[in-house]
């Protein structure tokens, strides 16, 4: 289950907030690999390592890299608090052989036990969900193209890649950002959370977020069947932003460019997530420009929702604009911008739908 590779380190290549990336010689050959120097420690030129191969050697399309499992000859300190919990106690990536200790936004020794304790509401704070984390930049653009003001946090869900610091997406848009919050078997937010519904209130009560974002982490399991894929979490994001008493946002992920049927038009990761899974009404945003050639497919796709949610079609006149002024490159399924405009659109369609259910500057909710 696990290909197994011993090698020694090369040269430290670049590096981003939680992880860096390294060469690694490997036999006769080099290998690009990545550590996560809060697991691992800090690799340096000559180490020993040893890496976990599977993802690198089957060219599977997050993969991309050896994982770094140690660095034998030169382990870590323990951490500091360990003994007595006040580093938390919260375990995730639970029983595998790298199963990191956090302090969970929840626990009694997190400074803010009492806040997320008392609160019971997110009054009415907008949440947009998606399905790629391709999209949190992109609704991320259409929020702050209309409200450079607004405070927004991330929701890092545990269907794609754990470590948060994988994404180097996370780490261009941490200026933009109010915090990322990693919420069930994910780790490595600014907040960590028990659950997505603890994640959500300490996004609003926390982080004083105007608008959260859930989406899963870079990555995502798709088996090519109706409900064999981890994008069916975003329906259940509509359920929890619902129950605690904020306004869920369903962004659609909608393509003209994707060559798999089940993907054209409507995704029936959308159609299933928001069509069956989603218990709760939500926002399903369309952008209002959509080709010519796909708008009446997609009506059709959604009609069946409408018993349920609310269809808004919203104006995408300055969302290129917006998308392309972000300090990341956009790409989905290897798509960039140029290539599958339709899917980033919509996905900023999405966000600029939440920025519009907020109360103007220098006002207050409700």
């Amino acid at each position: 289950m696990i290909w197994w590779r011993g090698g020694t380190v090369g040269a430290v290549r670049r590096r981003w907030r939680g992880a860096v990336e390294l060469d690694v010689r490997v036999g006769d050959r080099d290998v690009r690999a990545l550590a996560y120097p809060a697991l691992v420690g800090e690799p340096e030129p000559g180490d020993r390592v040893l890496l976990n191969v599977g993802a690198l050697e089957m060219g599977l399309g997050t993969g991309g890299y050896a994982l770094v499992v140690a660095l034998p000859d030169r382990l870590p300190a323990d951490p500091p608090g360990s003994l007595d919990r006040t580093s938390g106690h919260a375990v995730k990536a639970r029983y595998t052989p790298l199963q990191p200790i956090v302090l969970a936004v929840e626990e009694e020794a997190s400074p803010h036990h009492e806040v997320v304790a008392a609160a019971t509401s997110l009054d009415g704070l907008p949440v947009v969900t998606a399905d790629l984390h391709s999209a949190v930049p992109a609704i991320l653009a259409g929020i702050l193209a209309d409200r450079p003001d607004a405070r927004v946090a991330y929701l890092m869900t545990d269907g794609g890649a754990l470590p948060a610091w994988f994404s180097r997406t996370l780490d261009a848009l941490s200026e933009l950002l109010a915090g990322v919050v990693t919420v069930g078997q994910a780790f490595g937010g600014d907040l960590e959370a028990t659950t997505l519904h603890s994640g959500l209130l300490a996004a609003r009560h926390v982080l004083r977020a105007d608008v959260a974002v859930v989406a899963q982490g870079p990555g995502n399991l798709g088996t090519g069947t109706a409900w064999g894929f981890s994008g069916v979490a975003t329906g259940e994001a509509v359920n929890a932003a619902a129950v605690l008493g904020g306004r869920p946002i369903g962004s659609l992920r909608i393509s003209e460019a994707d060559p798999r049927p089940r993907h054209g038009g409507v995704s029936h990761h959308s159609l299933t997530a928001y069509g069956k899974v989603a218990l709760a009404a939500a926002d399903l945003v369309l952008p209002d420009a959509l080709p010519e050639h796909l708008a009446a497919g997609v009506e059709r796709a959604l009609a069946p929702l409408r018993e349920r949610h609310r269809v808004v079609t919203v104006p995408v006149a300055g969302l290129d604009g917006a998308l392309r002024a972000l300090p990341v490159k956009l790409s989905t399924m290897g798509r960039d911008l140029d290539a599958d405009h339709t899917y980033f659109v919509a996905s900023a369609a999405a966000g600029r739908h939440a920025a519009a259910l907020l109360p103007a500057p220098g006002e207050t909710a409700g």
